[in-house]
């Protein structure tokens, strides 16, 4: 996601150990970047698009005077990447700067309040509205401090916010609510950061600020405050032992580990995602004659869920495709009422935005879910909504598929609300269920590591894989394969498990290793048969399930039991476990599991 990084400095100039800063973070992904400070009663603000080095050769960012600052790296979540949408942003009067991380989902409410009281808008982020609510509380004579507390308390969703004032020119406000936010304790400096990579190099002792927490740091002074009752809070000092290169992951050996652990959150933004675009595509999806959902790799394994999704409950047929395959296929029989959902990531994969260019000749209605503001695929679609899960930086998709599930999930419980295709009841349950998500991508992110990794080491020589799914459980079982063939190199199969006798079981002979995905959905009465088919062939079974489904685990070589979840959400769950065996199946065969021979994150060529 965006980074943060703050100093306050005893002696000395903030701006080139900001900038530094900011490279320290460069991993994280990013389209713009700025740093303030404050310097004889004034903000000094730079800032622009495009990589730091090239903004730097532009701009000279490490001549902004002044011992105290703030500066930015940010990753687009509302607004295309531009100068005057990067961070910092200022309010009316140039009496405070901040730079935030995170989603806030009630700003254009707050938005059009504050333009009623005849505040003055720069740009189209939703982290300007903080600089607003804070500056009203400076004017009424609050401190920055206070201002932040009754700004943040009109905040609905996730924030790590640096502020500074040259009303206190010695002082930087924080705040964090989901999005991480970490104090560095120097000789003579202070830092708040969201990544400790950021400071790494001048100290290791470290704060961690947690959730509904405050306070400033000045050069010699650190205080933290419970937004909610203002008790100030004695935090604990960590020592660091990371490495540089481990900081950048916060500690973990790789980045798709680290990714992989990231999930409980990155869902959480997917929940964020704004309500007016989800409705508008909802809109749209509702009038198609075809709904087609386009994709490639990952991102169509997650339209396959969708699909089912979208039939379950909101009964609309949607067909997943196939990006390269769309124009040979439906080329000729779409037209204007028919509906493309575009489904990407980087917004820039080619064959999609291929199959894209040709729809939109044909007068069709070109919608996205996608991960980048400003790309190609937001600029072409006529309405889109962001995935919100922060740059992705091993290739293979972990996060992606989760987030892309939850963002199409929210569009098909809306669709089936529209459509009268749900009892209030129903609709109720999913939404408590959406809700619970996070919680339980952690709960399975704790149940799933270590089992998968004792697993890999028993299935790190074997010749081929096969996995297994019924109804939206295929899908799981398609991405599976794709996580553990990119990762490993073994080569694995997947199938509907009720097609696996149709061909693929003749590949089967003892202790072939064999993988059913088989929550307690509607499915589940059928899988056991499919089981013992591959049983009585010689199969090991090793078989993925809901806790507590005793028939299931005493009839399998192997059982992992994950938390109960509704069906259309069960791909979001069980996928992780087969995201952790993919990763430790490439540490016992001394692979990258970062850097997967042969492959690219985005594939911009036909």
């Amino acid at each position: 996601m965006c980074g943060i990084i703050g100093c306050a400095l005893k002696n000395g100039s903030a701006a080139p150990i900001l900038r530094k800063g900011l490279m320290r973070l460069e991993y994280r992904g990013y389209d713009s970047a700025g740093v303030a400070t404050i310097h004889d009663g004034k903000i000094h603000l730079k800032k622009d698009s495009g990589k730091i080095d090239e903004i730097h050769a532009r701009l000279n960012l490490d001549d902004l005077p002044g011992s105290i600052g703030i500066a930015h790296t940010r990753w687009a979540t509302h607004g295309a990447p531009s100068q005057v949408n990067a961070h910092p942003h200022i309010d009316c009067d140039g009496l405070v700067a901040v730079v935030h991380n995170g989603v806030i989902e009630n700003f254009l409410e707050l938005k059009e309040e504050l333009i009623d009281r005849r505040h003055f808008f720069r740009s189209r982020t939703d982290t300007e509205v903080i600089a607003h609510l804070i500056e009203e509380g400076l004017e009424a004579g609050k401190s920055l401090l206070e201002s932040t507390i009754a700004a943040v308390k009109r905040l609905k969703g996730s924030y790590a916010l640096a502020i500074i004032s040259p009303r206190e020119p010695d002082k930087i406000v924080f705040a964090r609510n989901e999005s991480p936010l970490i104090i560095g304790l120097g000789d003579g400096v202070n830092f708040i950061a969201s990544d400790v990579a950021a400071f790494i190099e001048h100290t290791r002792r470290a704060i961690f600020i947690d959730n509904g927490e405050v306070g400033y740091i000045t050069p010699s002074e650190v205080r933290v405050f419970k937004v909610d009752s203002g008790v100030e809070i004695n935090k604990r000092i960590i020592e660091l032992t990371w490495t540089i290169e481990e900081a950048e992951r916060s500690g973990y050996p790789h980045f798709t580990l680290k990714e992989i652990y990231e999930q409980p959150q990155t869902v959480r933004e997917a929940l964020k995602a704004q309500e007016k675009y989800l409705d508008l595509l909802t809109e749209f999806l509702d009038r198609g004659r075809d709904v087609f959902l386009l994709a490639a790799g990952t991102s169509h394994n997650a339209c396959i869920a969708a699909s089912y999704m979208f039939s379950k409950i909101a009964r609309l047929t949607t067909i997943p495709v196939i990006a390269s395959e769309f124009i040979e296929n439906y080329g000729r029989s779409i037209g204007i009422d028919s509906i493309i959902l575009a489904v990407s990531q980087s917004g820039e994969t080619a064959d999609v935005l291929a199959a894209v260019d040709h729809a939109r000749m044909t007068a069709a209605t070109i919608l996205a879910v996608t991960n980048v503001v400003g790309s190609t695929l937001t600029r072409v679609s006529r309405a889109y909504v962001l995935q919100n899960s922060g740059p992705e930086i091993g290739v293979a998709a972990t996060k992606t598929f989760t987030a892309q599930l939850t963002v199409l999930a929210q569009l098909a419980l809306r669709l089936a609300r529209k459509r009268g295709k749900l009892a209030q009841y129903e609709i109720d349950e999913l939404e408590e269920e959406l809700r619970k998500l996070p919680e339980l991508v952690e709960k399975t992110l704790a149940i799933s590591d270590k089992p998968m990794r004792d697993l890999a080491k028993e299935l790190a020589n074997a010749r081929s894989i096969f996995f297994l799914g019924r109804g939206i459980s295929y899908a799981t079982a398609l991405e599976a394969r794709l996580k553990v063939m990119e990762l490993s190199y073994i080569p694995c199969i997947a199938y509907p498990a009720g097609e696996s006798k149709h061909g693929p079981i003749s590949v089967i002979e003892d202790g072939y290793p064999v993988f059913f995905i088989a929550p307690s959905d509607s499915t589940r009465k059928h899988i056991l048969g499919n089981i013992m088919e591959m049983k009585a062939r010689g199969a090991k079974i090793y078989c993925v399930g809901t806790e507590g489904d005793n028939e299931l685990r005493e009839n399998v070589d192997w059982w992992l039991g994950l938390p109960k979840v509704h069906e259309i959400l069960s791909p979001i769950i069980y996928v992780i476990p087969f995201q952790f065996l993919a990763y430790y199946l490439a540490l016992e065969r001394g692979l990258d599991p970062d850097k997967p021979r042969n492959l690219a994150k985005s594939v911009t060529v036909l």
